[in-house]
């Protein structure tokens, strides 16, 4: 087995070669001086099985570029099977055609790792469950509900706690973090007037004297999470605490969560975080890399990878 790695999250790629002690293999990604991307694989792969660790988050289009350019070279260099680790899969928010002349390039993207040479696909938390059959490769999409389990088990009294989703969309998610917790379920109606601006119309559920948790895949800007939180507050609940898969937190995202009345907000380190996001004093991130490494070691091995749902 061999673990390579682009620029967009080193730092998790190390934990995961950490926890399978495997070294990351030589790899030089570097710019011309036009940005162009240029990749060297310094040591010899013919005949392994690669695993190229690089999520497509900002700037998502050089890093996409990186894993397509990462992927040629390792199938140039004769590389058995090439598998495309990707623990955060960006252009995933735009799956369908929401109104006319739009694209679908969640579709687009998977195409063109796809045709690059990638042999399979390993995710976490895609946005829509319908991406893992854009594919026409063999693709295992994660979950993250058992690592915020275990965080939440850990941390909160769960006879005084209620799951609840920011939006209708996030409904199975928040449903499926319930039930194994075994608390109950509450849902946050808003609705949207235009693009990266959101309005809470009303909280579904009793939450009042208790403490919610806030569940969801990705937080971008924020505003839904913040108003999601001041909805909940307005209708009596104890305290509000959010767990996102995807910390994209772009623009003044991570000054909004700061200033916000959100108890905490804890991320997975699937976007490398920012030395804002290090400094905010409300928000925490924990790590996914022995979940993505046990599912690297269990690709590598033929075994089951669906068993780590359970």
């Amino acid at each position: 087995m061999k673990l390579v790695c682009g620029n967009s999250n080193r730092s998790l790629a190390e934990a995961i070669g950490n926890y399978l002690e495997v070294p990351l293999s030589n790899c030089l990604v570097r710019r011309f001086a036009d940005q162009e991307i240029f990749v060297e694989v310094q040591e010899n792969v013919r005949g392994e099985d690669v695993f190229v660790i690089q999520s497509t988050s900002y700037p998502a289009n050089d890093h996409l570029m990186e894993l397509l350019i990462i992927t040629d070279a390792l199938k140039r260099s004769s590389a058995k099977r090439i598998t495309a680790v990707l623990p955060y899969f960006g252009y995933a928010r735009q799956d369908r055609r929401a109104s006319g002349r739009t694209p679908i390039s969640a579709k687009l993207v998977a195409n063109l790792i796809t045709h690059a040479g990638v042999n399979r696909v390993l995710t976490l938390d895609l946005h829509a469950g319908q991406i893992q059959g854009f594919f026409d490769i063999p693709t295992d999409n994660l979950y993250g509900a058992p690592v915020m389990m275990r965080d939440i088990k850990e941390r909160y009294p769960l006879d005084n706690t209620v799951v609840v989703s920011p939006d209708v969309g996030g409904v199975v998610r928040a449903r499926a973090l319930a039930k194994r917790i075994d608390a109950q379920l509450a849902i946050v109606d808003k609705r949207r007037e235009r693009p990266g601006e959101s309005e809470v119309m009303n909280v579904i559920g009793h939450v009042e004297g208790r403490s919610c948790i806030l569940v969801d895949d990705i937080i971008d800007s924020g505003g839904t999470l913040v108003n999601a939180a001041e909805a909940l507050l307005a209708r009596g609940a104890k305290d509000v605490t959010a767990y996102i898969t995807h910390g994209v937190l772009s623009g003044g995202a991570v000054a909004r969560i700061a200033q916000s009345r959100l108890k905490e907000l804890v991320i997975t380190d699937s976007i490398q975080p920012t030395e804002a996001v290090k400094a905010a004093p409300n928000i925490r991130v924990i790590s996914i890399a022995p979940l993505m490494g046990e599912a690297i070691a269990r690709t590598a091995q033929e075994k089951s990878v669906s068993s780590l749902f359970d």
